[in-house]
């Protein structure tokens, strides 16, 4: 069961650092994000924004990849520079912050 959030704004404004999602995504793209209510809205896929397990507020955009139990397999698209599951395991449910909606610079493209 996923941890639900209470947000008084549901949209969330992330600036992209780093190569681990390219081709999709570049450092210095701002993507404008949507909390979700429980991890389990999300589907495999999807990009998202997850607290990293083992740095306490160390948040990373990453694809959610499939359900693992109570959380998710987050990989970047680019494997060769990206810590990602595969470094840290599963993240749980209660890390996943954010689901992507799109990127708005520096030029708009729905994600």
């Amino acid at each position: 069961m996923g941890v639900g959030r209470a947000v008084s704004w549901p949209l969330l404004r992330v600036a992209v650092s780093g190569d681990s999602m390219g081709p999709t995504l570049s450092a210095g793209d701002w993507l404008l994000c949507r909390y979700v209510p429980a991890a389990a809205t999300v589907r495999a896929g999807q990009i998202v924004v997850v607290e990293r397990p083992d740095r306490t507020g160390f948040l990373l955009v990453k694809r959610a990849v499939r359900r693992e139990g109570d959380g998710w397999w987050v990989e970047g698209d680019n494997v060769a520079a990206s810590d990602d599951s595969r470094t840290f395991g599963v993240v749980p449910d209660d890390l996943v912050i954010a689901r992507v909606l799109a990127r708005y610079a520096p030029r708009f493209r729905r994600l």
